[in-house]
């Protein structure tokens, strides 16, 4: 059983074979260069144990994502054309961001375009989206969710029918609902359009008798840390449940669940200073969302907590992140060459930086004696392949996870 002293991801042999591995990707517009950083790391410890071929989706029973962390969780997990091999390996998400977010958030800054922006922030949104689209259409065309390696989950929010959707090849198959099973594009579309930033994404599907059901999407506000949605598929694993936690009847059962949780750091800002909401850097919906995935991670870990007391969350759970931003780097859209270059050297340096966690007052404070993050990942590599090798063992193979 798992032990308070016990660094993250110091887990006992007894459950390898049996896990539920789990990977969430915070949205943050340009700050989603921090977990493609990040990424790029484990997946190279993992090539390490495991070979050059070893990619990210070959190791996650679920991977979440919203707004930019759905694009990154599409890349990791959507197969090329020509093989059952993921479209991107992790090291590659960086470059690719840093070559296309200049046009995706244009990188004109002259008085003119910035005038422009601020008029599009009180008529509509700031960006088109339209190179998004076709950048989006031509890595990944027509691929469906069901089509990906592994299971994905992307939450958007239907602002017609005025509820969360949560695009999920999984969650599909559960509810026979072909509406979530949508494609690749369209999930990514309806998760990066951020209000104010990008447009609502409007699309037609089927509803689960067949008939067209058109889709009005906006993302970027729910589910900012996708953590929540993530284990609504691992608890829908059994039908009886709604809740992962209240399925999972033991401290062995608790021990089995392995998250890494990624976000892209949060600017802390001066409530004093902050007399007048600025449009173009200190919005309403910045600040909303910077709330929001601070909630979803202290609630996460007191519900855990109040459950099992007993077992250390840092044993199995790791959370990356800081709030502690500032200038520029804070910024979703700023794509100039040298910010896009800080926000790599900021996930560069959380990889450096102590393993912490949220604490009741809501900071993040670093894990007395849990090391650097880095250290954490390498464990969690050495954890993801021995887990895999069981997995593919003669008496341990099995086609899908579960928590029964």
């Amino acid at each position: 059983m798992a032990s308070k002293s016990k660094k993250v991801f110091e887990i006992e042999d007894q459950t390898f074979g049996k896990l539920i591995t789990v990977l969430s990707i915070d949205g943050g517009g340009v700050r989603g260069l921090i977990p493609a950083v990040i990424l790029a790391f484990l997946e190279s410890e993992l090539q390490k144990l495991d070979g050059e071929d070893a990619r990210i989706a070959d190791y996650f029973d679920i991977i979440a994502g919203t707004e930019t962390g759905s694009l990154t969780t599409a890349m990791l997990t959507a197969p090329k054309r020509n093989n059952n091999r993921p479209l991107f390996a992790a090291k590659d998400i960086k470059e690719f961001y840093i070559e296309h977010f200049p046009y995706i958030y244009s990188k004109r800054n002259n008085f003119l375009t910035r005038a422009a922006r601020m008029v599009k922030c009180f008529l509509g949104q700031k960006y088109d989206g339209k190179y998004l689209h076709s950048l989006l259409k031509e890595k990944f065309g027509d691929t469906k969710l069901h089509e990906t390696l592994t299971d994905v989950i992307i939450p958007s929010f239907d602002t017609v029918r005025r509820k969360l959707v949560l695009f999920s090849n999984h969650l599909q198959e559960r509810n026979d609902d072909p509406s979530l099973d949508t494609s690749v594009v369209d999930a990514c579309m309806g998760s990066l359009a951020t209000p104010t930033y990008l447009p609502p994404h409007h699309f037609q599907t089927k509803d689960s008798n067949g008939e067209p059901l058109q889709l009005n999407l906006i993302g970027g506000v729910f589910a900012n840390d996708p953590m929540s949605v993530a284990m609504v598929d691992v608890a829908s694993k059994d039908p009886k449940q709604n809740l992962l936690l209240s399925s999972m009847r033991s401290e062995e059962d608790c021990e089995r669940l392995v998250v890494l949780s990624l976000g892209t750091c949060t600017p802390k800002y001066d409530s004093k200073k902050a007399k007048v909401w600025d449009l173009e850097k200190r919005s309403v919906l910045n600040t909303v969302r910077r709330y929001l995935a601070k909630l979803t991670d202290y609630d996460w870990l007191s519900y855990y907590q109040d459950y099992w007391p007993e077992i250390g969350l840092q044993n199995n759970y790791l959370r990356i992140q800081d709030d502690s931003l500032s200038g520029v780097t804070s910024s979703l859209d700023v794509a100039t060459k040298k910010n896009l270059e800080d926000v790599v050297k900021i996930g560069e340096s959380l990889l450096k930086k102590p393993v912490s966690s949220i604490d009741l007052g809501r900071t993040y404070l670093p894990s007395s004696g849990a090391g650097a993050n880095k250290e954490a990942l390498i464990r969690l590599a050495a954890v993801l392949s021995k887990e895999k090798r069981h997995r593919n063992s003669a008496t341990n193979k099995k086609s899908r996870y579960s928590i029964l």
